[in-house]
């Protein structure tokens, strides 16, 4: 029986901006099994960038339910938060977010400092990390001796060395060239595929979005369409028709 890493109820989000409020989220209903890849993708403004936030406790939803990994992220507190979020997240960025004075196995290791794990065991993890991603010679470079690429590995190698339960990645590619794109959508799809990792990625790139088994589609901060890739069965049909009812000017 499939197990719910994810479960999103009649989720909204909304924002006030001086005296317009925006609503980035609405009544979003999604599920994500362990072990599933998922794609968010949309124009700019669409909301996924506002979800994976809410998945990754970042934002609080105004209304409706959200559980990750039997948490509800908005409930806990600051340090447990920061602490469940360590222990279950992986988190990769569009900018990499590396720090330039420490070098790569330094910055892989930084997460494992909020663990148990002593000063001779955070390198092992962080060696066996880079190894994964194909940068174990490149272990003593600092980020500006590497790259673009590189660098998106070396985030990639930070998300994957607490052995998380969920990967996040926003835009992983955005700022990649076509061949180091490649190279980190490799590197995501085996992590789902030979190490069973559940991965959330937001990404307006199509080719990025079809290494995913399963791509939704939002617009106006609603899921408009679902995409199974393994059954080729597209959802949310009636929720997007529904939606399109609502938005209709009354004559």
């Amino acid at each position: 029986m499939a197990e719910a890493v994810i479960q999103c109820q009649r989720l909204c989000k909304e924002f006030q901006r001086g005296q317009t409020r925006v609503v980035a989220l609405q009544d979003v209903e999604a599920i994500i099994n362990r072990g599933e890849f998922h794609a968010l993708m949309g124009p700019s403004g669409s909301g996924k960038s506002t979800l994976l936030h809410l998945i990754a406790g970042i934002d609080k939803p105004t209304t409706g339910s959200l559980m990750v990994l039997g948490e509800n992220p908005a409930e806990l507190r600051e340090k447990a938060l920061a602490r469940w979020r360590n222990a279950h997240l992986g988190f990769v960025f569009q900018a990499f977010n590396l720090i330039p004075v420490l070098t790569a196995v330094e910055n892989v290791e930084l997460p494992l400092k909020l663990t148990q794990l002593n000063r001779k065991q955070r390198r092992e993890h962080a060696t066996t990390a880079l190894r994964l991603v194909g940068l174990e010679d490149r272990m003593h470079h600092f980020p500006r001796q590497l790259s673009g690429g590189q660098e998106q590995r070396v985030g990639m190698a930070r998300a994957i060395d607490t052995d998380p339960d969920l990967i996040l990645a926003d835009e992983p590619t955005g700022n990649l060239d076509a061949a180091s794109a490649h190279e980190v959508l490799t590197l995501l799809r085996r992590l789902n595929s030979e190490f069973g990792k559940t991965i959330v990625m937001v990404t307006h790139d199509p080719n990025a979005a079809a290494v995913a088994g399963i791509v939704h589609h939002l617009d106006k901060g609603r899921m408009a369409r679902r995409v199974d890739r393994g059954s080729g069965h597209d959802g949310y049909e009636a929720q997007a028709a529904g939606s399109a009812n609502e938005e209709k000017p009354s004559t």
